[in-house]
């Protein structure tokens, strides 16, 4: 019998900051996926994070252009289109199973701003067309809020 190796997990720290930016989103939910964890609006996956560690899964390793250890993150995305030149460089890198894919490593360097809006974005690519209007009517009340509250100052 082969013995299995063990895999690194997913580093608690990132999983909370994922969790907070992902359950956030209306009727998300959190599974186990074949490898790591996602996050997924009805049938839709959003968000994925996992390990890559001695090459393995070999898909994630070759798009990432690694053997490991890293942790990465992969979401839907209009980037690629939008701005192919930022989504092609590190810490990005382009997964070749879907177009709109987009990975990130998660280093010491992640602005968890801005991932948690490339969440939000990529949610909103996926949810019902009444999901995502509600979460970007959210949006925009956030901000007015805020710069409401920036001329009060």
């Amino acid at each position: 019998m082969l013995k299995s190796k063990r895999r690194p997990e997913v580093p608690k720290t990132v999983l909370a900051r994922l969790r907070k930016a992902c359950l956030a989103l209306p009727e998300t939910r959190e599974e186990q996926a074949w490898v790591g964890t996602r996050w997924c609006v009805r049938q839709e996956t959003f968000a994925h994070v996992l390990m890559i560690a001695d090459g393995w899964p070999p898909v994630y390793a070759r798009a990432a252009g690694t053997d490991g250890p890293v942790c990465v993150l992969t979401f839907q995305s209009l980037g690629p289109r939008v701005d192919p030149e930022t989504f092609s460089q590190a810490p990005y890198f382009r997964p070749r199973w879907r177009p709109d894919i987009v990975g990130r490593v998660l280093d010491s360097d992640a602005d968890w701003a801005d991932i948690a809006k490339l969440l939000t974005a990529s949610y909103c690519l996926l949810a019902p067309k009444k999901l995502s209007e509600a979460v970007r009517s959210g949006q925009a009340a956030d901000r007015e809020t805020r710069s409401q509250r920036k001329k009060r100052q």
